[in-house]
């Protein structure tokens, strides 16, 4: 039996040491109401501080089975509560423990933090799957 993982590793510069903490607390705050919840908003991921008590950069990574669209809610959630500007965005990996037909990829996503929403992704399964039956895609 195979098992299939999603991976992911990003910082998020919040501003300020104050909102380095009050992501923090907020995080934790989601996590505890999470714990009955059926649709979890931070699972997934874990957040933590990525440099000293008075920096403002949140390290974002996977605990084994990452869970892309919680960090991207999470993200939306922070940049409203915090006012964050800017653009901003990660990487994920797909992988899996055995050979298997689809298992393997990734893609990306950034984020208008001003705006609030996706301004855009991709997928690498999706633009294989497009260059191989000829359509236009960019290299």
């Amino acid at each position: 039996m195979a098992d299939c993982f999603t991976h992911f590793s990003c910082l998020i510069d919040v501003g300020t040491a104050d909102n380095a903490a009050r992501a923090l607390v907020l995080f934790q705050e989601l996590r505890a109401t999470d714990q009955d919840a059926v649709d979890p908003e931070v699972s997934g991921f874990t957040l933590a501080r990525q440099d000293a008590p008075e920096g403002s950069t949140l390290w974002i990574h996977d605990n084994e089975h990452g869970d892309v669209e919680a960090v991207i809610r999470f993200v939306m959630r922070l940049a409203e509560d915090l006012d964050l500007t800017g653009l901003w965005g990660f990487q994920y990996a797909l992988t899996c423990t055995r050979p298997r037909l689809d298992a393997f990829g990734g893609g990306a996503h950034v984020i208008d933090l001003g705006a609030r929403k996706s301004i855009g992704w991709t997928s690498s399964q999706e633009w294989l799957a497009a260059a191989l039956n000829g359509d236009d895609v960019d290299a």
